[in-house]
């Protein structure tokens, strides 16, 4: 039995990574981010192109009907470059969440234009990893009232589609009245972040027949970002191993000297088995329904810490120059940590993966060690 990926699935890594190399280089990265937060709207339909936007999408709305892990490896090469675009939003989480709980309508209006690129949608459903300060919607006869932290999705975005308090998804038109955008900035500028008020905001709740329809949606970006996380973290590696063959102190090369040695073996050694726990999250998200927020949550948390762990040392491997815009490392580093925040930290991950194993008294003392809200 073969347990690695497709012919297919490593074809389609391999042209995404020829493409980005082309369009998504990084002096072309440090120019679209100079100003801030964006998204390549050029890249962007570069990937509607090779049929990437509408891999989730069924196939009678004209997408290909792929399961989750499809998706994620394209999220894998998309981290590896920083590429500035919102595809765990656009491409992951909107077409799920209208799949799963979608009306006949709102699914013929809206998915097609997800295949095709020319529909851009931001997602909020921090609510499924903690909520902030006075943060929250309540919904009350279908109209929205509160404040969201944290949405994901590009200034372009025509739909919201968003968690409430109660944990059902609700869909809303950019242009409602009510409904107040600000450009929130993070650590990382490589993608759009928002914080949303919403006054009185008229919204179409997503079937409530459909069952918990937040669940599986928020495994799914728990999953994606983790594997955001795995290929920016393979890039702080292959960068620190190619430095320290090049980079000469005392008439060697950085790379003979043991310490150095020992660094990148360790990022190796620990970069590897997230590679396989990834995989299994992805697989069992179809595959194994009844795992896939446990397996969701052990994902995102490992390879968070990982990933911060790499960051770190990779950037200590390059020495002083690693922390210079000349080499672009920063980019990766924070790309990182955002992933690392957003949809639950570690120590919130763990805690409801205790929960959900029945484990409430170590799910609070997890919560109590970690400081509240991570």
């Amino acid at each position: 039995m073969d347990f690695g990926l497709s012919e297919q699935q490593l074809s389609m890594q391999e042209s995404l990574r020829r493409y980005l190399q082309q369009a998504a280089g990084l002096e072309h990265l440090r120019s679209v981010v100079a100003d801030g937060p964006v998204h390549d709207a050029t890249l962007w339909q570069g990937l509607a192109d090779m049929g990437l936007t509408g891999l989730l999408v069924p196939q009678a709305y004209g997408g290909l009907g792929l399961p989750l892990m499809d998706a994620v490896l394209v999220q894998e090469v998309l981290g590896e470059f920083a590429a500035p675009v919102c595809f765990t939003a656009s491409a992951i989480l909107a077409p799920l969440a209208l799949a799963l709980a979608g009306s006949d309508a709102q699914q013929e209006k809206w998915l097609p234009r997800l295949v095709d690129g020319s529909l851009q949608v931001a997602v909020c459903i921090t609510d499924a990893g903690g909520s902030r300060e006075d943060a929250g919607v309540t919904a009350v006869n279908d109209k929205l009232n509160g404040r969201l932290m944290f949405a994901l999705g590009a200034a372009s975005a025509e739909l919201l589609i968003c968690s409430c308090r109660e944990g059902d998804l609700y869909l809303v038109h950019r242009d409602a009245p009510g409904l107040e955008w600000t450009s929130m900035r993070s650590v990382d500028d490589t993608r759009c972040l928002w914080e949303i008020k919403l006054r009185e905001v008229a919204a179409e709740l997503l079937l409530p027949e459909a069952g918990d329809a937040l669940a599986p949606v928020s495994a799914a970006g728990r999953i994606a970002l983790a594997a955001d996380t795995l290929g920016a973290a393979q890039t702080m590696l292959d960068k620190a191993v190619a430095y320290s063959c090049e980079r000469q102190q005392f008439d060697r090369l950085i790379g003979s000297f043991q310490a150095v040695k020992h660094m990148c073996a360790e990022m190796a050694a620990e970069l590897e088995p997230c590679r396989a726990l990834l995989w299994y999250a992805a697989y069992a998200y179809d595959a194994v329904p009844d795992k896939r927020t446990l397996l969701a949550c052990h994902a995102k948390a490992h390879l968070g810490e990982v990933g911060t762990s790499i960051a770190r040392t990779a950037t200590e491997v390059h020495g002083g120059m690693g922390f210079t815009d000349l080499l672009g490392l920063h980019y990766w580093f924070k790309r990182i940590g955002f992933n690392r925040q957003v949809l639950g930290s570690p120590d919130r991950l763990r805690a409801q993966a205790a929960r959900v194993q029945g484990w409430g008294v170590q799910a609070d003392r997890l919560m109590e060690q970690g400081g509240g809200y991570r």
